[in-house]
């Protein structure tokens, strides 16, 4: 490289050097690089070297292969590192990836390379031996779980007769095979599926899984599997061909006599829905082709293909949904939500605009808890579909759910400023209005912290600054409690707000502060004349008690700068706060509020 040539000629130069060491060490240095260079995630280091162990064709693992890290990092001559602090083995820099990714020649068949190795792993003797109930300990296999998730997905790619046939093999046994356990749980099966039971998922269930089409072929001319057979989840191999979107599996599939693509899994799903709602445009067009299909059928749930295709954004597989007579655009679930809702939800503006393009959706129609698709667009913060939804007249943007809560009071309590301003920019709004325990947007502004919010709702007339909820309690005490410094001071700059207002139980914001142990917010509070620094609630407890009695030997400092204190107040209960602190073993507390010198606690 000093010499003028480039990190390419680097690379280059340095492969050849490894290629030209002693035949072993030629083999891991390259092998390790195929690995690394290769695999679906990074690797770790006792994966790597487990992997480099196998050797093809052979049923037992000779430990003795197994190279040392140290070994692989001579042999590549650099151009691998060990991350330590995840434990996985990297190349030295993303552009070495770049170079291999753009000299395909260098390695012969990798990924059918790699499925092999994976194979053969998966039919040694004692990884077949392994049982799964109980579960047993994996920590001397570490490569036995990549070559179980993984296997397929390099298969796949490149397959091999070899891979084909080691393949083959591994299903003969592959319904109590460990590999089968590890696959199922990743993908979401829950472990009491397995008790007591096999995992009833065949090999044709894998290859469909993995979308390998020559092996799931191979299986169907052997006649040994039942092509519509079902899982531990009802869930048979066509099913898993459209949940994971292999149009190769699922053509074969369905070319075959026997095959049920109406067939529904556990939860009520059947192909085309999870085609649908994995975007599998493909897939969805071949499956609705076939008169067992209902493009319409829910699942448990009362979810349609429809509505898992709006959840999740595809408006592909939307628009061929809707151009089937029998599906409903408007159909909701057993939860009362419909597509729309689903889509607003999420954000997905185009899918909202194109069921709007729909006469038969209803733009403004609310689920069992009255949540309209507005509602629930404001609540995400999505001010793409807010705008597109508040464009139709039907829509009423102050529509109450069946909580008395307005899109308006979600979108203030979780800070979606944008969505705010949208929402305020109609006059039928009202930023004032409460809910059923009259905590107004404001009130859950302050709450959770959002001072941008709180400054455009302090900008409206109809919003009271002051407003107490049902329980009395006033922005400035929610504010002060959360320790929100921000929403404190602006707060306190309107000339309604009373920093001394209490709340049914007589308890002040700064009673609340010191309860939560917000130093900042505390000093605030005594900067204003107007607050007592000593002020009992309805159970007799100070600022002072709060905080001596939950340890927060910072706000105890502030208050006792303050001569209106009284160390020794009793509380209703006769409980001073240092009986407080000594009850829960405040040290540092008690010796702030009765000093080793004292006999007695101070008071003022």
């Amino acid at each position: 490289m000093t010499c003028g040539s480039g990190l390419g000629d680097a690379y280059g130069a340095t492969i050849e050097r490894i290629k030209a060491q002693a035949e072993d060490q030629s083999r891991l240095g390259m092998a390790a690089l195929m690995w690394i260079s290769h695999a679906e995630r990074p690797l770790r280091s006792d994966e790597l070297c487990k992997a480099l162990a196998v050797e093809l064709a052979s049923r037992d693992f000779n430990v003795s292969n197994v190279p040392s890290m140290s070994t692989l990092v001579i042999c590549c001559k650099g151009l691998i590192t060990v991350d330590k602090e995840a434990s996985t083995v990297r190349l030295i820099h993303f552009t070495l990836q770049e170079y291999l990714s753009a000299h395909p020649d260098i390695f012969d068949r990798p990924h059918s390379t790699i499925a092999e190795i994976c194979l053969t792993y998966l039919n040694l003797k004692p990884v077949k031996a392994i049982t799964f109930d109980p579960y047993p300990d994996l920590s001397n296999t570490p490569f036995l779980e990549y070559c179980s998730l993984y296997w397929g997905v390099h298969a796949k790619r490149e397959l091999s007769d070899n891979a084909s046939s080691l393949a083959l093999e591994l299903f003969q046994e592959y319904d109590c095979h460990i590999s089968t356990r590890l696959l199922l749980e990743e993908v979401g099966y829950r472990y009491y599926k397995f008790l007591g039971t096999s995992f009833q998922f065949s090999g044709l269930h894998c290859a469909s899984f993995f979308g390998i089409v020559g092996v799931a072929a191979a299986l169907i001319e052997m006649e040994c599997y039942d092509i519509s057979g079902e899982d531990v989840e009802s869930r048979t191999p066509l099913a898993w061909a459209a949940l994971n979107g292999h149009e190769g599996v699922g053509k074969v599939l369905l070319g075959e006599e026997g095959v049920s693509p109406g067939k529904r899994d556990y939860n009520g799903r059947a192909p085309l829905l999870n085609a649908a709602c994995n975007g599998h445009e493909e897939l969805v067009k071949i499956l609705l082709k076939r008169k067992e299909v209902n493009p319409d059928r829910p699942d448990n749930g009362g979810w349609t293909p429809l509505s898992h295709a709006a959840w999740d954004g595809h408006d592909g597989v939307v628009k061929i949904l809707l151009g089937q007579e029998e599906v409903d655009p408007d159909k909701p679930a057993k939860n009362g939500r419909t597509p729309l809702s689903h889509a607003s939800g999420n954000g997905h503006e185009e899918v909202v605009k194109t069921l709007l393009g729909r006469e038969e959706v209803d733009p403004d129609k609310p689920d069992i808890g009255g949540r309209t698709p507005l509602w629930y667009a404001a609540l995400c913060g999505y001010e793409g579909a807010v705008k597109i939804l508040l464009g139709r007249e039907d829509v009423n943007p102050d529509k109450l759910a069946n909580n008395c809560r307005t899109p308006l009071s979600h979108a203030a309590e979780n800070g979606n400023e944008g969505v705010v301003k949208i929402l305020l920019g109609r006059e039928e709004v009202n930023a004032g209005m409460g809910d059923d325990e009259y905590t107004t947007p404001l009130i859950f502004a302050a709450r959770n912290g959002h001072e941008g919010v709180v400054k455009i709702l302090l900008g409206r007339w109809e919003v009271d600054s002051d407003q107490q909820d049902i329980c009395g309690r006033a922005p400035l005490s929610y504010a002060a409690e959360g320790g929100h410094e921000g929403v404190v001071n602006i707060l306190l700059e309107q000339e309604e707000v009373s920093p001394e207002k209490t709340d049914d139980e007589d308890t002040t914001p700064l009673s609340y502060a010191a309860w939560n142990g917000h130093e900042r917010v505390v000093s605030i509070l005594l900067g204003r004349e107007e607050v007592d620094p000593d002020k009992q609630d309805t159970c007799g407890r100070t600022p002072l008690s709060y905080a001596a009695a939950d340890g927060y030997e910072g706000v105890v400092k502030i208050l006792l700068g303050r001569k209106e204190v009284n160390l020794g107040k009793p509380d209703n209960d006769g409980q001073t706060p240092l009986m407080y602190a000594v009850s829960r073993g405040h040290k540092r507390v008690i010796e702030l509020l009765n000093p080793p010198e004292s006999v007695t606690p101070r008071a003022s």
